[in-house]
């Protein structure tokens, strides 16, 4: 089976290489990364109080509109345009799109249809990154920074792994299937950034800061993982043996993913949560990103038990040591994909790669170094990139809410509306007077 790599952007015309079933499969895998938006937006939802439900939603939405603009207008063309000279950076000829119509080619798919599956990858990116400073951002100010970091941080790094003339594509190699390095690692560095420019939220360690609704959370959860099967298999952009091995690896990882975040959650805490169960999840798919295509079913396994105790330990270690990444992207996102990233210089092997072993098969350690340089060389950029927009935007024109509208919550002070119309009916909630309650007559 040919192993993953970069695809070169082409704007040859049908029929040349149109594959129809290439086609139709990615196609719906775009669909499925698209459903993973308002999955995300219902699992950060439920997992922040019920005052900021709203803001959460609004963060990750937004995302859908201010990406999508930025990647017609240039962004395509900066991470999958021709290079411009050192594997840096794509140029502009296809800002605008230039150039694409409905008869070009790329790879055995049109143009459109590989652009579009890759945009909703960096939707999906950008997005992740709201969970880190849920509660406590700027809702305008988010939305220039998305723009912002969609250009300077994402489409470099995507040019750099995506297409063959990036540098760590050319001079690397690294076997990186559906974007370990692209989307997990860079979010996950992304996202520490931010906390640390933002600081910590009011009352962070001395109020509980539970989630609102785990059922939001569960059913967020369901959706990306549903999602992830396009991100994962779609990645092959093919219909084939490699799709095949990305879908069913990305299956096991996310199950072993649960076990490992349970067991862990059970040693340390005495008990098995529905949020344990949730993150466990998300942990196991994190890391078999990057490894999907690259290892057999049970070193998936193998991977996503390792992601689920890994990062269901890290994230434990946030109040202790002050850094208020408040929906774990760092600790998930970036930890998980760390780990599936370096892991695949362990366990890749030739059959699924059709060259390139890890360690555990006889490949030695060229490959493990190789994947370990660039997740550190993406982190470190992503890391500073990041801080140094944020920290701009935060001494420029703010980033942080008012402390009062913190407190209060910014559903209302932002958006002018609240999650859940909960009326004065509660038992404890302090009105004289209550709205009779008519109940139905018998006949």
């Amino acid at each position: 089976m040919p192993g993953p790599k970069p695809i070169a952007v082409t704007l040859t015309r049908m029929p040349a290489h149109l594959n129809s079933g290439d086609t139709a499969w990615l196609l719906v895998s775009a669909a499925l990364v698209l459903l993973m938006i308002p999955g995300l937006a219902l699992f950060y939802g439920g997992m922040v109080r019920i005052k900021s439900t709203l803001n959460m939603l609004m963060m990750t939405f937004a995302c859908l509109a201010v990406v999508s603009v930025i990647w017609v207008t240039f962004g395509y063309s900066l991470a999958f345009g021709p290079d411009t000279g050192g594997g840096l950076i794509g140029n502009l000829s296809l800002a605008g799109m230039a150039g694409v119509g409905p008869d070009s080619i790329t790879g055995s798919t049109p143009t459109l249809v590989f652009a579009a599956f890759q945009m909703m990858f960096a939707i999906i990116t950008a997005a992740l990154l709201s969970g880190a400073i849920a509660d406590r951002a700027k809702f305008s100010t988010w939305v220039v920074f998305v723009a912002i970091w969609v250009t300077v941080v994402y489409a470099p790094i995507a040019h750099w792994v995506f297409t063959p003339d990036g540098w760590i594509a050319a001079h690397l190699r690294i076997l990186d299937l559906a974007g370990g390095t692209v989307v997990e690692i860079n979010s996950g560095a992304s996202g520490l950034a931010l906390a640390i420019v933002l600081g910590q939220r009011l009352g962070f360690r001395s109020e509980p800061m539970r989630p609102h609704s785990l059922p939001l959370v569960v059913l967020g959860a369901g959706l990306l993982w549903f999602g992830w099967f396009g991100f994962n298999a779609g990645s092959a952009l093919a219909a084939n043996g490699s799709a095949a091995l990305a879908f069913f690896n990305t299956q096991v990882s996310g199950a072993a993913g649960i076990a490992g975040w349970l067991i862990v959650e059970r040693l340390r805490d005495g008990h098995a949560t529905t949020l344990g169960a949730a993150s466990g999840a998300v942990a196991g798919l994190v890391a078999i990103t990057p490894a999907c295509g690259s290892v057999n079913p049970f070193c998936a396994l193998l991977i996503g038990v390792a992601a689920g105790t890994l990062c269901g330990y890290v994230v434990g270690l946030k109040h202790r040591l002050g850094l208020d990444d408040s929906l774990d992207v760092a600790g998930v996102h970036g930890v998980g994909g760390f780990l599936g990233t370096i892991l695949i210089g362990l366990f890749a092997t030739a059959t699924a790669t059709g060259g390139p072993r890890g360690l555990f098969f006889g490949g030695g350690l060229s490959l493990f170094g190789r994947q370990a340089l660039a997740a550190i060389t993406v982190a470190a950029f992503s890391f500073t990139a990041t801080w140094i927009v944020a920290t701009v935007l935060n001494r420029t024109i703010g980033f942080r809410v008012d402390p009062e509208h913190e407190h209060g919550g910014l559903d209302l002070a932002v958006h002018g509306e609240s999650a859940y119309d909960l009326g004065v009916t509660g038992a404890n909630s302090g009105h004289a007077s209550r709205p009779a309650i008519h109940r139905p007559v018998d006949a």
